[in-house]
């Protein structure tokens, strides 16, 4: 098997697929905040939990032991095993009677897809070499804006037509078949094979505490661990709250929401992802990894005066067309991140640092960012109203411009990291 293979696009694509129902899993709770919310007698406290901590933590930390083990055994036995587990813990989130089962809910889908994401960077990272990587990264990453795009078109208008517990039931289902048809078709390539390296002379996979020391005492991977996490909690906590924003703010149904954000944000965020591979894979060729990065520095900058101008207009059609930038700059640095943090470690170390990178990026990001805008919601609702949603989002989103900070850091250090890496695998 080969990169340019068939073969090797197919599993890309089955990797896609995986990510993009994992994310249509995930994200469909956004859109249903508002009846939900209704139904359960919630706060955005509350809310912001479900959409953040309660998945995020089950899914942050065992994303850890999962992929120490795809490190040492078979990488899709892992991921056809959590694309079932997270499918049907979406379809028990529709059982949920209060706030507690429903949460319970939530972990289950973190448990479930903590496995996907570290092993199929693993196996991306044998298909590629180094110079070709963010680009199938990036495409796996378009899963993403995808997953979300069904996810709140499919969500707003399956609830509005048939309630919020029917949502949950019709896309956990399909996960369950595509968990079959992996498990039937899938082939693992190689280990190192991508980077040249014979296998059989691979040292055994190192420790957990082995790569968390590598990665903190090489400022390129440190750096960008840091930076990818801060924009997380910018990304996550606010595309978590753009349905409720937009209900509140412009007075819309839960199958407008939907429709608006979905095609708006899940198109501007596939081309985002798109065009964020491809240009870093460009720049990193023909000028240095280092001048690539520092391009995603300058998205996260420009997108958040963006952003503002979104959160403060009366008018829904400009808030919809000013949706465009930041839904491209949120899944912009996503590729390229994690292409970036596969080539900066050892062949063997390449699913447990997906893996910390991950941990950091959802405990952190997916935990909190979703959660503080919850809690600042609230806190400023008595002197704002319902305005003060936007408020909370301003306030998140200026941690997208400490990320592009980090980012610009991260620049200074990329390309002597990649030789490190390569010198010592």
């Amino acid at each position: 098997m080969t990169a340019s293979g068939r073969n090797a696009r197919y599993i890309v694509f089955l990797l896609f697929l995986a990510y993009a129902f994992s994310f249509v899993d995930r994200q469909i709770l956004s859109i249903l905040f508002e009846p939900i919310k209704a139904d359960l007698g919630l706060s955005d406290t509350a809310l912001g939990f479900l959409g953040g901590l309660a998945f995020a933590m089950t899914y942050s930390i065992l994303g850890v032991p999962l992929a120490m083990l795809a490190d040492r055994r078979g990488r899709k036995a892992i991921i056809t095993a959590s694309l079932t587990v997270f499918s049907a813990m979406t379809v028990l989130c529709g059982m949920a009677t209060n706030f507690f089962y429903l949460a319970l809910a939530r972990v289950g889908v973190g448990i479930g897809e903590a496995g996907v994401n570290p092993a199929s960077q693993s196996i991306v990272a044998d298909l590629y070499p180094p110079e070709k990587r963010s680009t199938p990264m990036s495409v796996i990453a378009t899963g993403a804006p995808i997953g979300m795009m069904f996810g709140l078109i499919g969500g707003g208008l399956i609830a509005g037509e048939f309630g919020w517990r029917m949502a949950f039931f019709v896309v956990g289902v399909p996960g369950v078949i595509l968990a079959v048809i992996m498990g039937l078709t899938l082939r693992e390539p190689e280990r190192g094979q991508a980077d040249q390296k014979n296998t059989q002379t691979l040292r055994d996979a190192p420790s957990l505490l082995t790569v968390l020391k590598f990665m903190w005492q090489n400022p390129a991977p440190r750096y960008l661990l840091i930076a990818s996490t801060l924009a997380g909690v910018s990304g996550y906590g606010v595309n978590a709250w753009f349905p409720a924003f937009f209900m509140r703010t412009h007075d819309l149904t839960i199958g407008q929401v939907g429709l608006i954000i979905g095609l708006v944000g899940g198109t501007c965020g596939i081309l985002g992802a798109l065009i964020g591979g491809w240009s870093f894979d460009r720049l990193s060729s023909t000028r240095s990894t280092g001048a690539a990065l520092k391009v995603i520095g300058i998205v996260l900058l420009v997108a958040y005066p963006i952003s503002l101008a979104l959160y403060f207009s009366g008018n829904l059609t400009l808030a919809t067309a000013l949706l465009v930038i930041p839904a491209m700059s949120s899944s912009f640095f996503l590729g390229p991140s994690n292409a970036l943090m596969q080539g900066l470690v050892n062949v063997r170390m390449r699913a447990v640092a997906s893996s910390i990178s991950m941990l950091a990026t959802n405990l952190i990001g997916l935990g909190l960012g979703p959660q503080v805008v919850g809690i600042l919601s609230d806190v400023f609702r008595p002197t704002f109203g319902e305005v003060g949603l936007a408020y909370a989002l301003a306030c998140v989103g200026v941690v997208a411009c400490i990320a592009a900070v980090m980012f610009f850091i991260t620049a200074n250090h990329a390309d002597e990291g990649l030789e490190k890496a390569a010198r010592e695998t």
